[in-house]
C-alpha cells in the first residue's frame, strides 16, 4: 500500500520539445540539470548527487513526449509510485510546458515541489530559457 501522495506541477518553458526531450531522457542531458552525474545501463539509471547514488528504473519513454522512472528503493519496498516528466505543447499557442508527476510523503509534498522548482530552474538556465 502506497502511503505517498501523488502531485503534479506545471513549468512553462521556452524550448523545443525535441531539445527538451534530450535533457529529460539521456544521461548526459539529465546530468546537466537533474543531478551531478547520471549513468545508465539499459533501463537502469544511476543518479549521483554529492557522492550519494540513487538508482531508478526507466519504466517507459516516448520520443519528444515523456519519460517515466521508478526509484529502485521504492520498487524494493513494493511501492508503485514513480516520477514522470512530460512535455506538453499547447495546440493553439504552441507554448511548451514540462509537466512533472511525482510522489512524496504527505508532510514532504511542499518540499518536493520546491525541489522540482529548483531543478527546473537549473534546466531553464542550461537551456537559456527565462
Amino acid at each position: 500500500m502506497d502511503d505517498k501522495v501523488k502531485f503534479d506541477i506545471e513549468f512553462p518553458i521556452q524550448a523545443s520539445p525535441q531539445l527538451l526531450y534530450q535533457y529529460i531522457s539521456t544521461p548526459s542531458g539529465l546530468s546537466e540539470w537533474f543531478s551531478d552525474n547520471v549513468n545508465s545501463r539499459g533501463e537502469l539509471f544511476t543518479f549521483i548527487w554529492d557522492g550519494s547514488e540513487e538508482q531508478a528504473k526507466l519504466l517507459n519513454k516516448k520520443s519528444s513526449e515523456r519519460v517515466k522512472f521508478r526509484w529502485l528503493e521504492d520498487e524494493e519496498d513494493g511501492l508503485t509510485c514513480y516520477f514522470e516528466i512530460r512535455i506538453q505543447v499547447d495546440e493553439i499557442t504552441k507554448d511548451v510546458s514540462l509537466m512533472v508527476t511525482d510522489f512524496a510523503d504527505e508532510d514532504e509534498v511542499d518540499e518536493s515541489k520546491m525541489l522540482w522548482s529548483n531543478q527546473i530552474s537549473s534546466l531553464k538556465q542550461v537551456l537559456g530559457s527565462a
